[in-house]
């Protein structure tokens, strides 16, 4: 067995983030997020840092699956809000960036778990003041150069080109609201929905 240890840490720096920021402007923390990767048979963890940036929550980079990939997220730690959707598909069978077809905007905590389908994106937030963990199952690619961007099997380049998920997650009157990503051309009416076995369940 190959040893991946040297290889099992990444991080999300402020440099990195400002890509996906609704103010790439605004001031935030050197690190946002850490991910320890051990892969299906080991588990994945995450780590978000408190705090906000600008109204900004702080939050993961985001990413759609790529291939025959579904996730579970089992939360452990802090109180966060996870962020799952599905682009409309073109007529020529791809999908398109700037439309979505649904969206699931859903507030965790500890015990929950949130499945997550394949071909979706997903980015979750930390709305604590707290560190925010989970873990997960997703499958890594230990071959990846960039620590930071297992697993192998994520696209970023949808969410980087349209400067973030649908929504942004704010601050507003001391609770967590939402705020559509303008560039976004179609986009389902969305709510933070308080969290149910559902979202648990494979569809």
């Amino acid at each position: 067995m190959k040893d991946y240890s040297v290889k099992r840490y990444g991080s999300r720096t402020h440099q990195m983030m400002k890509e996906v920021l609704m103010d790439p402007k605004a001031a935030g923390p050197a690190v946002y997020y850490h991910l320890v990767r051990g892969g299906n048979d080991l588990k994945n963890f995450t780590i978000w840092e408190p705090g906000k940036v600008g109204e900004e929550y702080i939050k993961t980079y985001g990413h759609y699956h790529v291939g025959n990939i579904d996730e579970t997220y089992w939360i452990v730690w802090g109180d966060g809000i996870t962020i799952a959707q599905k682009r409309v598909t073109g007529p020529d069978g791809n999908p398109i960036d700037d439309e979505i077809e649904e969206i699931r905007i859903v507030r965790v905590k500890p015990g929950d778990a949130v499945y997550m389908p394949r071909g979706w994106a997903h980015a979750a937030v930390n709305i604590g003041i707290t560190l925010f963990a989970t873990v997960d199952d997703s499958p890594v690619n230990f071959e990846e150069v960039d620590p930071s961007s297992l697993p192998g099997h994520a696209d970023y380049q949808p969410i980087k080109r349209m400067r973030g998920m649908a929504y942004y997650v704010v601050e507003k009157d001391g609770q967590p609201a939402l705020v559509k990503n303008p560039l976004y051309k179609k986009v389902p009416e969305a709510e933070i929905q308080e969290y149910n076995l559902s979202f648990a369940k494979k569809d």
